[in-house]
């Protein structure tokens, strides 16, 4: 819907004084008419396009919200990267971790939650539908064994559709044709996404395979950790957008646009933001979370973390607070923190003690980027990192994780509660990590009392290291 925008165009004699040579008055006017022109497509832009006027971060205009996919387009681009995991990534994978047959068995109402990620964004809603990944030498050999038939599942499957009382004696057939040394299952796993197989679902298959066949039954935990933490070039362009999104989403959360303090409470500004999620139709994969430090005020602890913040708590000036966010738009999910700063009566800026507390933060991510490479377990970088913040006297904590397929991905995590030996898991090169730390600082102004300052950013692997998805934080969100 387009905004009508009535221009008055004044008389020019009335702009232009009669007073100058007709040939300058006509240029003039001229200049004027363009001036005229461009004022009036700009505000045309400006409206059409949704971008927001409002302000943070010394009077930064926040950006616009990116332009997202339909429905339909997005199943189109997901389906050619789910071609390309089954396809060409899938086969290299299962050799790399001695696999000749990988089997998810999905339940309905009790997904395996691999199973979206092996199928079309589509429903899977089979009493019991099993899915097999088998290796042929040099290809991979993809069958479905499902209750319904679903048009898009050909697309990737040999798809078989027996009567109920039949499906497991067309597993075993299949199976034993096959005859594979190792049969891999979603179980034996330390973390939800290798664990997906129910009792009931191994059960079926022990009964249906054999006792011969249960004895091939191997973990595919590692190459679970492998296919997710494992990207698609072109999802790169798409996570971009949805980093955008969640950006955009938290600066309008923590500008004027929102906040009126003394009257907004953290309920409000948190469903603001998942009202905005809804109306996008994104997703999230945990609600906000809210925390506010304030002069003379314990904020507390829970989890070694500060304690989230009440929903009733009225947002006051003075306060500092931070958001923990995050939304999933075309499979790909985001995780973000950042900080606002609501400017007490007079004040123009946050106090100087403030933005050292976020430069300390700033300088903890650069150390950590100095050192963090393709190749190097999260407790080397870790290690080094901490080594190194020691040195330069920062009070730090460390908790990044993998991310992309789910918030709280599989794959190497550079975190103070694994960071010391036994994590075998490797940066990988193209893979999203979410950048999560925060540094302790006291604040002069505040009598010396300690602020932290947390800071999450989705970052890829290059192979020159680290790069943020979208720019870091380094100045808070005003909120006057």
């Amino acid at each position: 819907m387009y905004a009508k925008i009535s221009v008055v165009k004044p008389k020019q004699e009335s702009i232009i004084s009669g007073n100058f040579p007709r040939k300058q008055r006509n240029s003039l006017n001229s200049s004027m008419s363009i001036r005229n022109l461009i004022t009036t497509i700009f505000l045309v832009l400006l409206i059409t396009t949704g971008a927001v006027t409002a302000q943070n971060r010394s009077g930064e205009p926040i950006p616009a919200m990116p332009v997202l996919l339909t429905q339909l387009e997005q199943m189109n681009v997901r389906e050619g990267w789910l071609k390309e995991r089954l396809g060409t990534l899938l086969l290299p994978m299962m050799k790399r971790n001695g696999i000749d047959i990988w089997i998810v068995v999905n339940e309905e109402f009790h997904s395996d939650p691999v199973t979206e990620h092996i199928v079309p964004p589509i429903p899977i809603v089979g009493r019991r539908d099993v899915f097999l990944f088998i290796d042929r030498g040099e290809r991979i050999e993809r069958i479905a064994i499902v209750r319904y038939l679903e048009e898009r599942l050909k697309n990737h499957y040999t798809v078989l559709n027996p009567p109920r009382n039949e499906m497991a004696a067309a597993l075993k057939k299949i199976v034993d044709e096959r005859a594979p040394k190792t049969i891999a299952l979603n179980y034996l796993g330390n973390r939800g996404q290798q664990s997906g197989l129910t009792y009931d679902g191994y059960k079926f298959l022990a009964e249906a395979l054999g006792a011969e066949n249960e004895k091939k039954f191997v973990s595919a935990a590692k190459l679970l950790t492998e296919y997710f933490d494992t990207r698609v070039p072109d999802e790169l362009a798409h996570y971009e957008k949805a980093v955008l999104a969640t950006d955009v989403i938290t600066r309008r959360a923590f500008s004027n646009q929102v906040i009126k303090p003394g009257k907004t409470t953290v309920g409000d500004v948190r469903w603001w933001m998942m009202q905005q999620v809804n109306k996008l139709g994104l997703g999230i994969w945990f609600q906000p979370d809210m925390r506010v430090q304030r002069q003379a005020k314990s904020t507390g602890t829970s989890q070694q973390f500060l304690s989230t913040a009440d929903e009733a708590l009225i947002l006051e000036r003075g306060d500092v607070i931070h958001v923990d966010f995050g939304l999933i738009y075309m499979g790909l999910s985001t995780d973000w923190q950042k900080h606002g700063y609501i400017l007490k009566a007079g004040e123009r800026n946050v106090p100087a003690g403030l933005k050292a507390a976020m430069l300390n933060t700033n300088r903890l991510q650069d150390i950590l980027f100095s050192f963090a490479r393709s190749g190097m377990t999260g407790s080397e970088v870790y290690d080094k990192t901490m080594v190194e913040c020691k040195k330069q006297g920062i009070e730090a904590m460390i908790y990044s994780h993998p991310i992309g397929a789910h918030g709280h991905g599989l794959g190497a995590s550079i975190d103070f509660r694994r960071g010391i030996g036994g994590d075998e898991d490797r940066l990988r090169l193209g893979s999203y990590t979410s950048i999560e730390l925060n540094t302790s600082t006291a604040v002069p102004e505040w009598g010396g009392q300690k602020i932290t300052i947390m800071a999450e950013d989705d970052a890829v692997m290059t192979p020159t290291g680290f790069r943020f998805i979208r720019p870091r934080q380094t100045e808070f969100y005003l909120i006057k």
